[in-house]
């Protein structure tokens, strides 16, 4: 079942709520940000998002395709979120970080299902070969 989640970056600076449910799953990518960033995400549609504040404390990165905004705190450096566009997702999306989540458990975080996707090979749909880093 959704339930509105409170999150935010290191320094408290930026805020957000999403509507989410962490069994419905989460998961972690191979591509470079992520691997390097140990980004552990939750999807949410653009309506089940709502960033409370700090959007002038957020830092935007961008590569690859540039399809994804990956949005960090200017002050901490943590990204709270990314946002991007696909229509197989509905439109906009956010990529919420599931570690700065703030009202959850650890006992919910650890029983959130976890997918693991090959983004290093825009392979979205497999899973690597090689997991246990991330």
């Amino acid at each position: 079942m959704k339930k509105t989640r409170h999150g935010s970056c290191h320094c408290g600076a930026v805020r957000f709520c999403a509507d989410l449910d962490l069994g419905d799953g989460t998961s972690r990518c191979n591509c470079s940000i992520c691997a390097k960033g140990r980004f552990w995400k939750a999807i949410v549609a653009d309506a089940d998002f709502q960033l409370l504040s700090g959007q002038e404390m957020l830092s935007e990165y961008r590569f690859g395709s540039n399809s994804i905004a990956h949005l960090f705190c200017r002050t901490c450096g943590i990204k709270p979120f990314g946002r991007g566009r696909l229509e197989e997702l509905g439109g906009t999306f956010y990529a919420i970080n599931v570690a700065c989540l703030d009202d959850a458990t650890p006992e919910e975080l650890a029983s959130a299902p976890v997918a693991f996707e090959d983004g290093l090979n825009d392979a979205w749909d497999r899973v690597p070969a090689e997991t246990r880093h991330l």
